[in-house]
């Protein structure tokens, strides 16, 4: 079993962040996002790891390197626009051979560890190829997807099952949807589906769409399984739901000091002050965490706040919100449900006339109490 993890894109949604910096490495508390998706892959037993890049290729590289961290193998595959998901089965054809792969969004983050969705296919391959006596003979998996019930399955891609949970058919973004099932970002695939990928055209907007792929298999008769997923999974490709992720993930920290905390400070819950850190006469209310060598001062933490690494908050109010590496925030006032990109600057204006000076990239958004 293999990994290919599409680390692509260009990250529109997370603009102005994503101007200057892959996505995938956007922290959640305090950890990039792509870091999740390695370790997941580490504990599943995968040793080979396929990582598709794009035009933010050299930052993945730097962040990742060989792997090796994680305890497994990383080869980078090129990707010279975002051209589909199935695109990136094409062009890792020599990388992932006639073995069987998860192949998973490098920007989604899942509760549940990928080792059980590996097993459960890998069991289902096993019991098809050899059924147990009295048992009625199918078809081995070619593929398994995986799914989780939304309110509203309109913006999604969607999945049709039968009685025994076969896919019987995908609609992308169905005006009547066929159930209330959506796609996560992670598949399993056997070899099978490199048929797919080449057979298949591209999309109305000039991609080689995964869900084609898999519908393809299932018009060829190869059987594709599912499972449901009983926790949570996010997107963080927006503002919102990668606040939800860093308060889901913070929700499961616990609480280690090993930082440089005096007395006057309080920490409350379930807190992580990194190594290195300073806190000065503060209050950290969990679950919070502080990033090595950052330093805090005369300041509030409140609740499912993540502050990485070199960052200064001093004399601010800070909650539910994201402070990226080597940024500083001094007199801040309340801040609340907030990105706060890298080495970026917040200060309180000294000078006259008193008005807020701004100087705002491309897609930034400001709302002003």
């Amino acid at each position: 079993m293999k990994a290919l993890i599409l680390a692509g894109g260009s990250g529109t949604r997370l603009r102005p962040i994503t101007h200057t910096s892959a996505k995938q490495l956007v922290p959640v508390a305090g950890k990039p996002i792509l870091f999740y998706g390695l370790e997941s892959m580490s504990d599943a037993g995968i040793k080979d790891v396929g990582i598709i890049v794009g035009e933010t290729a050299p930052e993945i590289r730097a962040a990742v390197g060989d792997g090796s961290r994680w305890g497994v193998k990383v080869s980078y595959i090129e990707q010279s626009a975002p051209l589909g998901l199935a695109h990136c089965v094409l062009i890792a054809r020599d990388f992932l051979g006639d073995d069987d792969f998860v192949m998973y969004l490098g920007d989604n983050l899942l509760r549940q560890s990928v080792r059980e969705f590996v097993e459960h296919f890998e069991e289902a391959r096993r019991r098809a190829a050899q059924p147990a006596l009295g048992e009625e003979p199918v078809g081995v998996p070619a593929a398994e997807i995986l799914l989780t019930h939304v309110p509203d399955p309109r913006h999604f891609g969607v999945a049709e099952l039968d009685a025994a949970g076969r896919v019987v058919r995908l609609v992308e973004k169905p005006d009547a949807p066929p159930s209330d099932l959506a796609l996560v970002g992670v598949y399993l695939f056997d070899a099978r589906i490199h048929d797919a990928v080449r057979a298949i055209q591209p999309s109305p907007r000039d991609e080689l769409e995964i869900t084609d792929a898999i519908q393809w298999l299932i018009d060829a008769g190869h059987p594709v399984s599912s499972q449901v997923l009983s926790g949570w999974w996010i997107d963080t490709g927006k503002l919102t739901p990668l606040l939800e992720a860093n308060r889901l993930v913070l929700e499961t920290v616990s609480r280690q000091i090993d930082g440089d905390v005096d007395d006057e400070t309080r920490i409350e819950g379930r807190v992580v002050v990194s190594a290195g850190a300073t806190v000065r006469n503060s209050t950290i209310r969990g679950p919070a965490v502080i990033g090595e060598r950052s330093v805090v001062s005369d300041s509030f933490i409140g609740p499912f706040t993540a502050v990485d690494a070199d960052c200064e908050v001093i004399r601010t109010d800070l909650e539910h919100s994201v402070v990226c590496a080597g940024s500083s925030v001094h007199d801040g006032g309340r801040i609340v449900d907030s990105l706060i990109g890298r080495h970026v600057r917040v200060r309180r204006a000294t000078g006259h006339p008193r008005a807020m000076r701004l100087m705002l990239g491309d897609d930034s958004e400001v709302e002003l109490s």
